[in-house]
């Protein structure tokens, strides 16, 4: 990973288009190619991200101030996105490597979800059933594998409490996915975003990418009432 504490100008353009004007920043380049631009306030949240895959090109403007040109492409058929950050003034420049990190250990009630959901995958639409949880990408597990009644290949993501982030996280998984011959043989891996609460935001956000949400009772799951998680 490397970090930069800089004076920079970031502008991105593709579906939509941003400007952050100059001011001091925190560049953060992870080994799995993502590009993150930080402030000292606004929360964990970064100002502005690139999610990998993607390319960062480092040279030069006009004027001879250092420019990152950081593009991506976020679907197949999608437009090219790019995160252009022009430097002003490096205050601080450093590489680190992490070494291979050993995941998210959820909690009691986010891990028994996931194992309730497991066990009664049909709960989040008729059909489904489990290939494999904890299934592997090159940046973290996919929750629960599936394949619905068509044959075609579902990711699920589960959050006791869904949020923007749970919605761009299952994004890049299925950015991934998606790639692989094995599971779209059939056609384009689905994702479904399943937690007991979810925010208006992350719903939103969710049905914008083509991802279906589910809420989920946990207490039905468990046995005490019939499961009646519906599609939303």
């Amino acid at each position: 990973m490397r970090l930069v504490v800089a004076r920079c100008q970031v502008d991105y353009a593709g579906r939509l288009s941003a400007h952050l004007p100059l001011a001091t920043r925190v560049l953060m380049m992870k080994a799995d190619g993502s590009v993150l631009v930080h402030s000292d306030g606004g929360s964990y949240k970064p100002l502005n991200w690139m999610s990998p895959p993607c390319t960062v090109k480092e040279g030069t403007n006009d004027d001879g101030k250092i420019e990152w040109v950081v593009t991506s492409r976020s679907t197949s058929k999608g437009p090219e996105d790019t995160l252009r950050i022009l430097i002003e003034e490096v205050l601080h420049d450093t590489s680190h490597e992490l070494g291979i990190d050993p995941g998210l250990q959820k909690d009691g009630v986010e891990k028994h979800l996931q194992e309730l959901l497991a066990d009664h995958p049909a709960t989040l639409l008729e059909g489904l059933s489990l290939v494999r949880r904890e299934f592997p990408t090159a940046i973290g597990p996919v929750d629960l594998m599936c394949r619905d009644s068509h044959g075609l290949s579902v990711a699920v993501e589960i959050k006791r409490r869904g949020d923007i982030d749970g919605v761009e996280q299952l994004t890049r998984y299925l950015e991934l996915l998606n790639r692989d011959p094995l599971l779209t043989s059939k056609g384009a891996v689905r994702g479904i975003f399943a937690a007991q609460e979810i925010k208006p935001q992350a719903r939103v956000l969710a049905e914008d990418r083509g991802i279906a949400c589910a809420l989920v009772d946990y207490n039905a799951l468990r046995g005490l009432d019939d499961p009646t998680d519906r599609l939303f």
